[in-house]
């Protein structure tokens, strides 16, 4: 036990103890059911219409994409908060961390609904991030709260694709999917809002052409 912050006991964790909590978290992530913030799914109060096989089949791609793009932002969080020097930014890293889970459920359960799976790949978008996370993270915490921001912006823009790509009648994925980035533009702001500095352009370019492969490859796979 440690010092106390407002009332409570904080627990000082080594790097290694760190590193342990959040590789156990990294496989609840993609092996388990990681703990949810307890925010109902946005689509539970919709019904779906029978829709033909195709556009269900767009709609499992869309939602794999996008429960793949929640396992490489919990691998962020979870790599750059082992490297944070603030409490503040691990705190915030946190609970992002926390409303990405609420995410990672609603589309794993919408892809159940659908009969779709997850990406087979997620071990893979998981350690790729997670190694990105801590060395964001190494690189100081307003670089490393430049990266949420940027990814985070990114993954807005992709979702605004995807309301558009979204069969019509799919009105559980569509009201998951506007929840989501709702989330990720109040995530982008708390970044900036905590002292994010603005990424070199071709960092950017490069986190563009990284996220294009994933989400390519996980719409099929």
């Amino acid at each position: 036990m440690g010092t106390t912050r407002r009332g409570v006991a904080e627990r000082h964790y080594t790097p290694i103890d760190a590193l342990i909590v959040n590789l156990d978290k990294g496989v609840r992530t993609v092996f388990g059911r990681p703990p949810r913030g307890g925010r109902p799914s946005p689509g539970q109060a919709t019904l779906d219409n029978d829709a033909p096989e195709a556009d269900r089949r767009v709609s499992v791609g869309l939602m794999r994409v996008n429960h793949a793009g929640e396992v490489a932002a919990q691998a962020l969080y979870h790599g750059q908060a082992i490297t944070a020097s603030n409490p503040l930014v691990r705190d915030r890293m946190g609970e992002a961390a926390a409303e990405e889970n609420d995410h990672l459920s609603w589309c794993e359960a919408r892809l159940e609904e659908l009969g779709g799976h997850t990406s087979y790949l997620n071990p893979l978008w998981y350690l790729g991030s997670f190694t990105f996370g801590i060395l964001a993270g190494w690189a100081g915490d307003r670089v490393s709260l430049g990266f949420v921001a940027e990814t985070e912006r990114q993954v807005v823009a992709h979702l605004e694709g995807h309301m558009a790509r979204l069969p019509q009648g799919d009105v559980r994925s569509r009201g998951i999917i506007e929840q989501m980035k709702k989330d990720e533009s109040h995530h982008a702001t708390l970044a900036v809002e905590s002292g994010a500095v603005d990424l070199p352009i071709y960092i950017k370019r490069l986190m563009r052409m990284t996220a294009k492969v994933m989400t390519t490859t996980a719409y099929w796979v």
